[in-house]
């Protein structure tokens, strides 16, 4: 395709490029398939907002792109660019600098400094710059007819350590990728040696204390691997720092300073203190069963 030709697009910060998201992503690839023109998704860079992310912006931009759109535009959301008026961004940005010729947007969009503006406005906006702006339709409704997925749902979802609620408005299992460094071994000392991971964005959210199923991939590989995580101040060893340790199950080998992606199947118990370090030890070995029952594996 030509670009000068332009493109279809949409505007949004896609946090976590959940099932609402994707179902977005396929009307702006559908329309641009129907009208000959490029899908563009326009995002911006999470500095505009102090809200944990879901989703690194490196993997929001790769997730998107393989779902089949051309191009992923991120906006820096400079002094400049919160100055602009919705009419002022619309010929500037989307008409000059990035081609669009049809915009999709939701009805309770807002952009440009004045939020005071809407919908109606777009379109008025639209018709004098040569941009056809138009109504994305409402999300279909579930099995159980709910269709409120949203970025602040599942935020709240895995705060409340409900992974697999979480992964079940993602479309996808949540995941945290980051490097193996090293830790105080107690795992090993308790006979469940960890990878302890540091994640590579910071302002990625991290689950409720406690313990999961979860599976690891060691990238770039493509195989992943059964594994159980704790994530807390190990209370029973008078920890303060929060760590992340995965205890991975049928791989060995010195990890240290690999990167590897974490994701989380679901929530086996919240973080407790016991009385020894061996009730820690009896409890880790129930939640090891747990978690081989849960993946299929043998004990």
């Amino acid at each position: 395709m030509n670009n000068r030709e332009g493109y279809v697009a949409t505007i949004g910060m896609f946090d976590g490029v959940h099932r609402g998201h994707q179902f977005v992503v396929g009307q702006v690839a559908g329309c641009a398939r129907e009208l000959g023109l490029g899908s563009m998704i326009i995002t911006f860079d999470h500095s505009i907002h102090h809200k944990q992310t879901l989703t690194p912006l490196a993997d929001k931009c790769e997730a998107l792109k393989a779902m089949g759109i051309d191009r992923v535009e991120v906006l820096a959301f400079t002094d400049q660019m919160r100055r602009l008026t919705a009419r002022e961004f619309m010929e500037q940005q989307l008409r000059d600098r990035l081609g669009v010729r049809v915009l999709l947007t939701g009805y309770d969009n807002r952009f440009g400094h004045n939020r005071e503006e809407g919908f109606d406005d777009y379109v008025r906006y639209g018709r004098e710059l040569g941009i056809d702006v138009r109504q994305l339709p409402p999300l279909p409704a579930d099995d159980d007819g709910q269709t409120a997925v949203s970025s602040s749902l599942i935020r709240d979802l895995l705060v409340g350590g409900d992974v697999a609620g979480a992964g079940s408005c993602l479309g996808h299992p949540y995941s945290i990728t980051g490097h193996v460094v090293h830790g105080q071994h107690i795992g090993t000392g308790l006979g469940f040696p960890t990878a302890n991971v540091s994640p590579d964005d910071g302002s990625q959210l991290i689950p409720a204390a406690g313990v999961y199923a979860v599976t690891v991939r060691l990238l770039p590989d493509a195989a992943e691997w059964p594994a159980m995580m704790n994530i807390g101040c190990r209370p029973t060893f008078s920890g303060t720092s929060q760590t992340l340790e995965a205890h991975i199950f049928q791989l060995t080998g010195d990890l240290y300073d690999r990167q590897l992606r974490v994701s989380f199947i679901s929530r086996l118990r919240g973080e407790r203190q016991f009385p020894s370090a061996e009730a820690l030890q009896a409890q880790l070995h129930e939640d090891a069963k747990a978690v081989r029952l849960l993946f299929g594996m043998q004990s």
